[in-house]
């Protein structure tokens, strides 16, 4: 079915497009009566304003946008978006608005996506996600003028609006935990190096280990594939980690069925830390010690300013709650004959 038109409508009403249009865009020229009865006849038949046409009149589109530039096939196993996707859309939905979501192979797809859908109308503003390193993406927004809020740290966030946690803070706090435990040997399994929540998680590592325990960092691309990988290197080294944290719960719940594979226990042999609680994370067994927060109530603060912004309110940066360490079953003070420092 083709999609109803203004001629339709006028048409139907017995009247000219132009009245038509007169009476749908709250201009004067037609009577209350006909007005009504255009409206109602648009209504019926289902007519809606072409996104082209509305960003010609100025006319907000009720949208906002979200490219994200990841493979498809792994966002569905992936409950951090899931989870951002969904507080995002309680609080859009809430204000009668929709988000716009495409998948994208590359950041040059995605700032050619946002640049067709502002140019034509469609979106109103946009979500930045997984900020990078230098990220070139934001002088091209800067420059765009499409109000964007970041979900990532100020840092590198550049004029736009920028919405983050404390990773660092997250970090350390898990670091204390192990070394309390009696872990001398730490290991992360990381993600994609060029974000900037990993940089930042690197660094915060890095110093919360210097010290007080050997530590190394194994970048992958937050993959379950990628994380048991690397889980079975670490654990195949003569010098080998008593403990593992990794910066997702996909990789988490992988590095743990790599363990168990090599005959080790968990918790005895190794301890295992997950960034991002998540149902995966508590009903594999053991129940996996991580780091949790509200990932939902995280989107919600990112469309709430982003609304603000769009209404042209003055937004500034908001710093959400830090993540916070859940101990469960899968952490325990390393074997013993592991030397304690």
């Amino acid at each position: 079915m083709r999609r109803p038109t203004i001629a339709d409508v006028a048409r139907q009403a017995g009247v000219s497009k132009g009245a038509v249009s007169y009476a749908l865009n709250g201009q004067p020229g037609v009577s209350e009566s006909t007005r009504a009865r255009i409206m109602a006849i648009a209504e019926e038949i289902g007519w809606r304003p072409n996104s082209a046409a509305r960003a010609l009149n100025g006319a907000r589109a009720g949208a906002v946008g979200l490219a994200l530039c990841r493979p498809a096939r792994t966002l569905g196993m992936e409950p951090f978006f899931m989870e951002l996707i969904s507080g995002i859309e309680g609080e859009l939905s809430a204000r009668s608005y929709a988000l716009m979501l495409q998948v994208v192979g590359d950041h040059r797809q995605e700032v050619a996506v946002y640049r067709r859908w502002w140019g034509e109308g469609r979106v109103d503003g946009a979500i930045l996600v997984d900020l990078h390193v230098g990220d070139p993406r934001v002088a091209e927004f800067e420059a765009l003028g499409l109000p964007t809020v970041v979900i990532g740290h100020p840092s590198e966030s550049g004029a736009l609006v920028s919405v983050w946690s404390d990773d660092g803070g997250a970090v350390r706090e898990t670091v204390e935990y192990l070394v309390a435990l009696g872990h001398r040997r730490i290991a992360r399994i990381a993600g994609l190096p060029l974000l900037v929540h990993t940089a930042l998680r690197d660094r915060a590592f890095a110093e919360a280990c210097q010290g007080v325990a050997e530590q190394v960092t194994v970048h992958t691309d937050y993959t379950g594939e990628e994380g048991a990988r690397a889980t079975r290197r670490l654990l195949s080294s003569p010098n080998r980690p008593t403990a593992i944290v990794y910066d997702n719960d996909i990789m988490a719940v992988a590095g743990l069925s790599a363990a168990q594979d090599l005959r080790l226990d968990v918790p005895r042999d190794l301890s295992i830390v997950a960034w991002d609680d998540s149902p995966l994370s508590q009903v594999v067994r053991p129940p996996l010690t991580a780091l949790s927060r509200d990932i939902s109530a995280y989107g919600g603060h990112a469309a709430r300013r982003l609304l603000a912004l769009i209404a042209g309110e003055d937004v500034g940066a908001f710093q959400d709650e830090a993540a916070r360490l859940t101990p469960r079953g899968s952490t325990a003070p390393p074997p013993s004959g592991v030397p304690h420092g």
